[in-house]
């Protein structure tokens, strides 16, 4: 029982800590606050319900970050959302070269098939190594790192740029 104690204080506190990082992750799924907001509730209810599963309380944030992870790619399954179209992005008003270059990088990524935008986003938005991403997404370190290196190949297409090289 002090071990289920001892890893809900643990939970909590990495909660508390990376909620930012949590929060970004699970945007990154669903595109909208509340939809994203619903997601990490849901893995802080799944990761409490299943915290007696920890058995190395020094992975807590791998462990739970594997949780919210699964919990954005069940989002996407479900909820299967549309970015805006190309009309739609005439009309918004306000114009701004970076806006517009940065929201096209973003559409690119979320195109991406789920296990590589996974990648890139815990990659390059979350700055994690790729040891870590290989924990978090219980795949081998080849694995993540040959879909990274697919996925950039797909994003240099999209978006037909060399910045990737």
């Amino acid at each position: 029982m002090q071990r289920r104690e001892d890893n809900l204080d643990l939970l909590k506190d990495c909660i508390l800590r990376e909620q930012n990082k949590f929060y970004r992750i699970a945007y990154s799924y669903t595109k909208n606050s509340n939809d994203a907001a619903d997601v990490v509730q849901e893995a802080i209810c799944k990761a409490i319900a299943k915290v007696n599963t920890l058995n190395n309380p020094e992975y807590v944030k791998t462990w739970f970050y594997r949780i919210l992870i699964n919990e954005g790619l069940s989002f996407s399954q479900k909820n299967k959302r549309y970015l805006l179209n190309d009309d739609q992005i005439e009309n918004i008003s306000y114009e701004d070269k970076d806006v517009s270059e940065s929201y096209s990088m973003f559409q690119a990524v979320y195109e991406l098939e789920p296990k590589l935008r996974t990648v890139v986003i815990l990659r390059y938005y979350e700055e994690m190594k790729l040891a870590e991403i290989s924990s978090i997404t219980n795949s081998n370190l080849n694995t993540v790192k040959s879909r990274l290196y697919k996925a950039l190949k797909l994003l240099k297409i999209s978006i037909g740029s060399d910045e990737f090289e």
